[in-house]
């Protein structure tokens, strides 16, 4: 795999044929130079796509000792989890992270990267779920993504998300339930987690009868959405759901309770995420466990192999496990 560095303020001046502080003066507008000198920095500048920022640092030859992180949103408990964890041992290695949340907005996201690229941060974790993002291809920092397929150079640490859509579906054929209700984020990505839906399908079989329904995850905390969706629940006779991620599971649980349907007893609603507050404090809602410390140690590991330019680290599936009430 190509590995790209971040250009230094040395790998400009080398370029244009001129010294370190003749840079620093174009770049600062300090000083008479002339418009050729000008002009062969900033052509080098674009041509290495060097971002003027953090200069100091670049001026000493040293690491800027930051990471970025990007991810949907930090309301949802498994992001907040998954960047505490990464931040805490990025801290233990000498490192700080920049946070950024770029929802469902591509341009926020591409500022984002900018910013980042512009504050030299070594590198990037990023779990977008946006699509369509040239930077991604195109940028020159190390990305590691989690659980998202962003670009052909952009390596995943992903989780074995057949088996936690398989263990979902096997739990609630086990449970019973023959009408079955599957929530999918309107996702086109080709994301691994696209294969929740395989391993639930596959568990499922002819066992029961499968029925899904598309929504966008942001909109999903707008009641009339969720009472849509129990209005569905009731006029289908669905007796599980599998919903998208414990958010949406809860929330769908509260408003099947509030429509007077019981939980599990009428209808079994199943999450996905298994964060530890939602552990804490839902013990009932049965859902998969991601690994979130081992996934931050993954993608630290290969972000990291990434910027030494080292051969990429051994990445297999992450396991899941199924939390199940008691």
């Amino acid at each position: 795999m190509e590995v790209f560095m971040v250009a230094k303020l040395s790998d400009v001046a080398e370029l244009a044929g001129v010294s370190v502080t003749t840079v620093s003066r174009v770049i600062n507008s300090y000083g008479s130079l002339s418009q050729k000198t000008i002009d062969k920095v900033h052509t080098a500048m674009r041509e290495l796509h060097y971002q003027p920022n953090a200069m100091a640092r670049s001026l000493q030859g040293k690491s800027s000792q930051f990471i970025g992180l990007i991810f949907p949103n930090i309301q949802n408990p498994f992001f907040t989890a998954l960047a505490s964890e990464i931040e805490q041992l990025l801290f233990e290695k000498g490192y700080k992270v920049i946070i950024a949340t770029s929802a469902n907005n591509i341009e926020k996201e591409q500022q984002y990267l900018q910013m980042l690229a512009a504050n030299q941060v070594e590198g990037i974790i990023t779990s977008s779920h946006n699509l369509g993002i040239e930077s991604y291809s195109n940028s020159l920092l190390p990305i590691v993504a989690y659980d998202r397929h962003l670009s052909d150079n952009v390596p995943i640490v992903s989780e074995d998300n057949y088996q936690g859509g398989f263990l979902l579906g096997n739990y609630l054929v086990s449970q019973g339930a023959k009408n079955l209700l599957v929530l999918n984020d309107n996702d086109q990505s080709i994301s691994p987690t696209s294969k929740r839906y395989n391993g639930f399908v596959d568990a499922v079989g002819s066992k029961s009868k499968i029925s899904t329904l598309d929504f966008d995850s942001n909109k999903i905390s707008e009641p009339n959405i969720i009472q849509d969706i129990v209005k569905d629940i009731q006029t289908q006779n669905i007796d599980g759901v599998f919903a998208y991620n414990d958010i949406m599971a809860i929330q769908l649980q509260n408003a099947l309770r509030t429509a007077n349907i019981r939980v599990p007893e009428d209808v079994i609603v199943v999450g996905y995420d298994g964060s530890p507050i939602v552990q804490l404090l839902h013990p009932d809602l049965p859902t998969i466990i991601q690994p979130i410390h081992e996934a931050a140690q993954r993608l630290i590991e290969v972000l990291f192999a990434e910027i030494n330019q080292q051969s990429t680290v051994k990445n297999d599936l992450l396991p899941v496990t199924l939390h199940e009430p008691k």
